[in-house]
């Protein structure tokens, strides 16, 4: 239940097009839906803009298809995140219609076509091929959230000139996610360019050194250049979702 789908139905019960009954019976799961092993918050579109997201990792596929029916019943829009590929095929069969982002290891099941309403263009960089998969995550993440996104894939800053070649790009975004592993230097340099908001990444890739993203966590932190706000390891939901409210400022 979003703004929209509550003026809706307050209009139908104005109009008499609806009667108070059975808009009680639509509203008898606000604010949340108690499945037992899972409390659905239904009233978070109206809190936060966006619906729940479910969280793939540690629920199995029937309980994730579960919270989606249950979202999709009150006709929202469904983001899986962190899904492994055994339990994006079992809901391919559970859940008709379910679009499949592989590379982002997340999945979407849409009520309604998304209606663009971020202010503008939410760019997604990352350093390198292998940091892809966590760019997707924040990338798709911001486009269910009704974004423009636009990417801008293997411009590290071991070959700086790939990043500088695409200026326009960096220049004409609203808001930018910047994903890096190893020591994490590509947001500082790109938040030395911009005058934008800068959502900086770590990635866990990288040798030993790099703790598991450690390194690049710590390297942004430490980050010299203005604008730069840092999310945690491996989080590409996180930042897309900040990207998504710093857009409809």
């Amino acid at each position: 239940m979003d703004t929209e789908r509550l003026l809706e139905l307050l209009e139908g019960v104005r109009r008499g097009k609806l009667s108070v009954a059975k808009a009680l019976d639509r509203l008898r799961h606000m604010p949340f839906e108690d499945l037992g092993f899972a409390k659905v918050d239904h009233h978070r579109p109206l809190r936060q803009g966006f619906p729940e997201v479910i969280l793939g990792e540690g629920k199995t596929a029937g309980q994730i298809a579960s919270i989606a029916r249950a979202l999709r019943r009150r006709r929202a829009n469904v983001l899986i995140t962190r899904l492994a590929p055994e339990k994006m095929t079992a809901l391919k069969r559970m859940l008709k219609g379910l679009r499949c982002h592989e590379q982002a290891r997340a999945a979407s099941w849409l009520d309604r076509p998304i209606r663009i309403v971020g202010r503008g263009t939410v760019l997604v960089v990352c350093a390198g091929t292998s940091d892809i998969p966590v760019a997707e995550e924040a990338a798709v993440t911001a486009e269910t959230m009704a974004n423009r996104v636009e990417r801008l894939y293997d411009v590290g800053v071991a070959g700086l000139h790939r990043l500088l070649e695409n200026r326009d790009k960096l220049f004409s975004a609203a808001v930018l996610i910047v994903v890096a592993g190893m020591e994490g230097a590509l947001p500082s340099v790109v938040a030395g360019l911009v005058d934008k908001p800068v959502i900086a990444v770590p990635t866990s890739v990288g040798y030993g050194a790099s703790f598991h993203g450690l390194a690049a966590l710590l390297g942004m932190l430490n980050s010299c250049a203005g604008g730069v706000t840092v999310v945690n390891i491996d989080n590409g939901f996180g930042a897309g979702f900040a990207a998504s409210l710093i857009n409809r400022v």
